[in-house]
């Protein structure tokens, strides 16, 4: 046993990477919860207001919600949200952006504090965000 002074604060990172831009929607929340979930769908539509938007999506409970139903109703079949099957995130563009996030940013390396990561995090998207033809090039949509 190993005593610890605390519980351990986290955030997550929720996101999604435009197929045929690279340009990606990133939300950093102290919960991955439906809600959450729901207000990342809510952020697709507010940066694609017009456009019908497809959606990845795996077979996670926390995308299985009254919430985020009541979201892909007020769209009005402007989103559409393509399932995955169970067990097979490789198919999800945005896991091979966050594998490269993990690789790049946290990959052996201890942050001072949460902000020092923070930091870091999202430093690494508005870098990259700067080069969408290399996120299209990360999650395979160009050889």
């Amino acid at each position: 046993m190993i005593p610890t002074p605390y519980q351990p604060h986290r955030h997550y990172g929720l996101g999604a990477v435009n197929y045929h831009t690279g340009a990606t929607v990133l939300l950093v929340r102290k919960h991955k919860r439906r809600r959450e979930i729901a207000e990342l769908l809510d952020a697709l539509l507010d940066h694609h207001p017009t456009e019908t938007i497809y959606v990845a999506w795996d077979n996670a409970n926390t995308h299985q919600d009254d919430e985020v139903e009541a979201v892909v109703r007020r769209a009005a079949g402007r989103l559409i949200l393509l399932s995955l099957p169970t067990y097979s995130p490789w198919l999800n563009p945005i896991e091979m952006l966050w594998r490269h996030y993990r690789r790049e940013v946290t990959h052996c390396e201890l942050f001072a504090s949460l902000d020092a990561l923070m930091a870091a995090t999202l430093a690494f998207f508005e870098r990259y965000q700067l080069m969408p033809h290399r996120i299209l090039s990360i999650i395979g949509a160009i050889p």
